[in-house]
């Protein structure tokens, strides 16, 4: 199966109904995720950039019919209706956070499944989506401060969020 291209994704995004700023968001994080993998790409580590693009892109499909933790889920659904490959669902259901584990997911009303990043491009998608609030580059740690805000400084999506960070900057060299 092919993935869609950016105005393929872009037009998904849209004729979906997402509002503008959602539209406006995925890009802004297509933007990073898309430098951060060519970053890697050119420290020969192997990364599927088109992958990382169209998950990107598509990473808040779902927003069009939710705003709550499971838009990911409901996104990586959509993604799977339309007949797109599954990498691509994986990315778009594991963004949010640092990821649901099976436990987490069930406890919160999300069918059974594990939804934490696995693969790079999951983890770039996931890292690149907390750089951006709105339309504007952000600290990872601004992200990680609403969160704790939200969810309380020892509620372990933060350590999932951290692990993150540290693991993608890690390759990065940052």
């Amino acid at each position: 199966m092919r993935l869609p291209g950016r105005d393929e994704a872009l037009g998904i995004l849209r004729g979906s109904g997402c509002s503008g700023g959602v539209v406006r968001h995925c890009v802004y994080v297509a933007g990073i995720a898309v430098r951060l993998a060519g970053v890697l790409v050119g420290r020969g580590v192997v990364v599927d950039v088109a992958l990382v693009e169209a998950g990107a892109l598509l990473h808040d499909l779902g927003r069009c019919r939710t705003h709550g933790v499971d838009h990911g889920v409901v996104g990586g659904g959509m993604v799977r209706g339309l007949g797109l490959p599954e990498a691509l669902a994986r990315v778009v259901e594991r963004h949010v956070g640092g990821g649901l584990p099976e436990e987490e997911a069930v406890g919160l009303g999300l069918p059974g499944g594990c939804y934490v990043p696995e693969t790079l491009e999951e983890k770039l998608v996931s890292y690149a989506d907390k750089l951006v609030e709105g339309g504007r580059e952000v600290g990872f740690d601004v992200t990680l401060g609403k969160f704790a805000e939200e969810l309380g400084e020892g509620h372990p999506a933060l350590g999932r969020m951290r692990g993150l960070r540290d693991e993608v900057e890690g390759l990065l060299g940052g």
